[in-house]
């Protein structure tokens, strides 16, 4: 996680949301590595996890199946980036904070669990939430951020999902 936090720490420097994830192979190598980069790329789907999943398929080759490997990201994924998530095959998700807003292993959806999709990860919730939920709160009480649309979000790790 500690990893997704550096990451995730180079996002606001392009008006990005912090958020940071890794992809770590079987053996705990990094493959791929990604911060959030909307703003940036100009891209609506440039988020961590699909960027740091992009980068570890292309680290395995032609294979793009993530098998045994572990996508870890600071904060709880989309319902975009649990469907890449789940379509990449990745064994585990760990997450840190949970997202009320807009979380998708759990919050407001649990498409990682859904016994619909052809894949279900394990799922680790909560770990150095509070760090991770720190990071995002300084960011968007800055007077710079941009404010997100509808009803606060609950970035305080909460309670355990999994």
């Amino acid at each position: 996680m500690r990893l997704a936090l550096t990451e995730a720490a180079r996002a606001p420097g392009t008006g990005d949301v912090p958020v940071g994830a890794v992809v770590l192979g079987p053996d705990g190598e990094v493959l791929g590595r990604g911060h959030n980069a909307r703003e940036a790329d100009g891209d609506p789907t440039a988020h961590a996890e699909v960027l740091a999943l992009r980068e570890a398929a292309r680290a395995r080759g032609d294979n793009w199946r993530l098998t045994g490997c572990t996508l870890v990201v600071t904060l709880e994924p989309c319902t975009m980036c649990a469907g890449a998530a789940v379509l990449s095959r990745v064994s585990r998700v760990v997450y840190g904070a949970r997202d009320a807003k807009a979380g998708a292993a759990g919050s407001v959806w649990d498409a990682l669990r859904d016994r619909r999709l052809n894949h279900r990860p394990e799922v680790i919730n909560g770990v150095l939430a509070e760090e991770c939920a720190a990071l995002l709160t300084t960011f968007f009480r800055a007077p710079h951020a941009p404010s997100p649309s509808g009803p606060p979000v609950d970035f305080d790790g909460g309670p355990s999902v999994g």
